[in-house]
C-alpha cells in the first residue's frame, strides 16, 4: 500500500487554473504534507516549462499561496496511474484525461469543483487573459473545493489510521 495520497489537479495548460489549485490546496493541507504528494499538470503542451501566469500569481500571493516555484508540464498516463486523486478544472480537462486513461482509467478523474459546498457549477472556468474579478472568482473556487477536498482526504487518512 502506498503511503502518501498523490493529489494531481490538471488544466489546460499548467499556468492558471491547476497551479493555483497545487498552491491552495498545498497550503491548506500543510500540516498532512507528509502525508500527501501533491502537484498540477497541463492537458496539453502550450506552456510547458513556463511559470504560471502572473496575474493568478499575485492574486494567490496576496491570499497567502505562493506558486513562484512551480513550472507547468504536461500530464502522461503514468500520473492517472499513480495519483489517487485526478481533479479536472472542466470538462474539456476530463475529455482529455479520459483519452489518456483509456479504458482502464476512465473514471479515475473527477472535477475539482465537485468538492465544494458553496458552488452549484460543476467548472471552474478558465480565467486566462481575463481580468481580475475572473482570477479572483476561480480563487475563490478553487478554495471552496480544497477545503472539501481536505475533508474527504483527513477522512481517508483517519480511516487508514484505524485499520
Amino acid at each position: 500500500m502506498k503511503t502518501k495520497i498523490g493529489v494531481l489537479f490538471v488544466c489546460i495548460a499548467n499556468i492558471c487554473r491547476s497551479p493555483t489549485a497545487e498552491a491552495v490546496f498545498r497550503h491548506k493541507a500543510a500540516a498532512l504534507c507528509d502525508r500527501l504528494e501533491i502537484d498540477s499538470a497541463a492537458t496539453h503542451d502550450y506552456r510547458i516549462g513556463e511559470a504560471p501566469d502572473p496575474l493568478a500569481q499575485s492574486l494567490a500571493l496576496q491570499r497567502g499561496y505562493d506558486m513562484s516555484a512551480k513550472r507547468a508540464r504536461q500530464i502522461v498516463r503514468a500520473d492517472l496511474e499513480h495519483f489517487d486523486y485526478v481533479l479536472a478544472m472542466d470538462m474539456k480537462n476530463m475529455t482529455e484525461l479520459h483519452r489518456l486513461g483509456e479504458p482502464d482509467l476512465w473514471q479515475k478523474p473527477k472535477l475539482l469543483l465537485s468538492y465544494s459546498r458553496l458552488y452549484q457549477a460543476r467548472e471552474i472556468p478558465d480565467p486566462y487573459g481575463a481580468g481580475v474579478e475572473e482570477f479572483e472568482e476561480v480563487l475563490d473556487m478553487i478554495e471552496s473545493a480544497a477545503n472539501g477536498l481536505l475533508m474527504v482526504i483527513r477522512k481517508e487518512l483517519a480511516e487508514r489510521d484505524q485499520g
